[in-house]
């Protein structure tokens, strides 16, 4: 590649930094330019909502390279928040007014946090976490609040109410926590976790309106009661930043739209990450994913494409969180699962729960059961993928299934 084709990927993310690093990994000699709206190296999100705001980790743990790398690796990275894409000339305008061109251009632009849309959701002491300074103004708040709200029962509020150091209220409106990632069994095993360490549960509850004065003092719920509160954390989802892309006229549809190889229907741009609708084999639609996983492997996928080596994007995609003392691991989509099996012990809370449509195995959630979920990342990548029948024989032992396959092989 000639020393003037440049690379601009917007997002200063995990997915934005992976693009970059590993287009230099493969050997990419021309421009690479890494555009991101907040100062300084990139950081990792996880910690923010785990130890970075328990204050086991500090800033330089957060960073995903320091300086010296992107010197190194000859990487600019340019802080400042781009306005709009001009397709037609191939560059971008940052707010500020520069403008950066691109022979090919990554977005990378990640998601932003829904809002609660209620009364008194402005009000000061509502705060939400995405970024390090909202990690920083959380911690802050958390060391002189009394009573604490957590709005969303999903990974980041049940995370959050994990590591504040206090017992803490979690308001979710679905009938189970985390609804929308895990099956029932895990809900229920999370619900019960959480309410041994101290917290308030209140499931199938919305949020009406939010009262105070000078600053929040209480939430009130969709059934009229109110509970007292001077701090309260929206945890309720993310929305894909698309604006960039809709303005330029590219296709989006939660998320910017794009095919196999993460290429937009403009040949020079890509999207990755939060932000991406991408066709995903395990769920055999299109889908957007939010996960470290996902945002590593697509980079990696679009700079081999970059480079002249593109594959269609077939990653399996995998999650974890860490909750009061329990970590879950998830490998594939549960999407359409009609039959579930539980293997392990639930009991001493290191279990795994099977999930299977039309009696193939499509995902595995393993708690605190690393051995399972490696076992599973591993079947997931064979073809076919285990029936119920196969592991039945096996009464469900993944390990086991899995050497026995690996002799039969």
């Amino acid at each position: 590649m000639g020393a003037q084709n440049t690379v601009l990927v917007v997002g200063a993310g995990q997915s934005g930094f992976q693009a970059v690093a590993s287009l230099r990994d493969r050997g990419f000699d021309g421009r690479v330019v890494l555009v991101g709206d907040e100062p300084g190296v990139p950081y990792q999100r996880p910690p923010l909502s785990k130890a970075y705001l328990a204050g086991t980790a500090g800033l330089e743990q957060l960073h995903l390279r320091g300086e010296d790398f992107f010197a190194e690796k000859d990487i600019e990275l340019v802080a400042g928040r781009v306005a709009a894409i001009d397709r037609e000339a191939s560059l971008v305008r940052l707010e500020d007014g520069r403008e950066l061109g691109y022979d090919h251009l990554v977005m990378a632009t990640g998601a932003r946090n829904r809002t609660l849309p209620v009364p008194g959701a402005d009000l000061p002491g509502v705060l939400t976490l995405r970024t390090r300074d909202d990690a920083d103004r959380l911690r802050e708040s958390l060391a002189h609040a009394e009573n604490v709200v957590v709005v969303g029962g999903g990974f980041i509020g049940l995370e959050f109410a994990s590591h504040a150091g206090r017992p803490v209220t979690v308001v979710e409106a679905q009938d189970r926590l985390l609804n929308r990632v895990a099956t029932p069994e895990i809900s229920a095993y999370f619900a019960e976790l959480h309410r041994e360490a101290g917290h308030t549960v209140l499931l199938g509850q919305g949020v009406s309106a939010l009262h105070g004065d000078e600053r929040v003092r209480e939430v009130e719920l969709s059934d009229g009661t109110r509970l007292p509160a001077d701090l309260v954390v929206v945890a309720v989802g993310v929305v894909p930043e698309t604006t960039l892309a809709a303005e330029a006229g590219l296709p989006v549809d939660n998320g910017v739209v794009v095919d196999a190889h993460l290429r937009t229907s403009d040949e020079k741009i890509f999207a990755i990450g939060d932000c991406a609708n991408f066709p995903c084999v395990q769920a055999g639609a299109a889908t957007r994913l939010e996960s470290v996983q996902n945002a590593v492997d697509q980079a990696r996928s679009v700079a081999a494409a970059i480079t002249g080596t593109p594959e269609p994007y077939a990653s399996l995609p995998w999650f974890w969180t860490d909750q009061s003392g329990a970590k879950l691991q998830i490998a594939g989509i549960l999407s359409g699962a009609d039959r579930t099996v539980v293997a392990g012990d639930r009991d001493a809370g290191k279990f795994s729960v099977l999930s299977f449509r039309d009696d193939v195995l499509i995902a595995v959630e393993s708690v605190n059961r690393p051995a399972d979920h490696i076992a599973a990342r591993r079947l997931f990548t064979a073809d076919p993928h285990p029936r119920y029948a196969d592991l039945e024989v096996s009464e469900f032992n993944l390990k086991e299934h899995l050497k026995a396959a690996s002799t039969r092989g």
